[in-house]
């Protein structure tokens, strides 16, 4: 995902933690480690809900990689360019005007 580790980075990363804390406060670090990621999530995810209550209708599918600027301006110039090629491939319509009319 984000990261590149390997086995060997792993273990290697494992052996250092029980090195530096102590095999004895080890499961207690995960423990707090593994809460402080649970709270970091729900936080992200309240405010990605936040964002898209607050922006309103048409930000429904907003996911916190469209906020980076490049991703935002990609999408949009898709969804343009898409707009476009819809409106060329619609059927025309040559409306005449009846000279009959007054």
């Amino acid at each position: 995902m984000f990261f590149d580790f390997g086995a060997g980075e792993i273990f290697g990363l494992g052996v250092l933690a029980v090195i530096l804390v102590g095999p004895e406060r080890l499961p207690q670090l995960a423990v707090d480690a593994a809460k402080l990621i649970k709270k970091v999530r729900a936080m992200a995810n309240s405010a990605t809900s936040e964002l898209r209550e607050n922006l309103g209708p048409g930000f429904e599918d907003l996911s916190p990689s469209d906020l980076r600027p490049k991703a935002f301006i990609k999408k949009h110039i898709a969804n343009a360019l898409d707009e476009v090629d819809a409106a060329e491939k619609a059927p025309k319509f040559n409306a005449k005007i009846d000279p009959d009319l007054p």
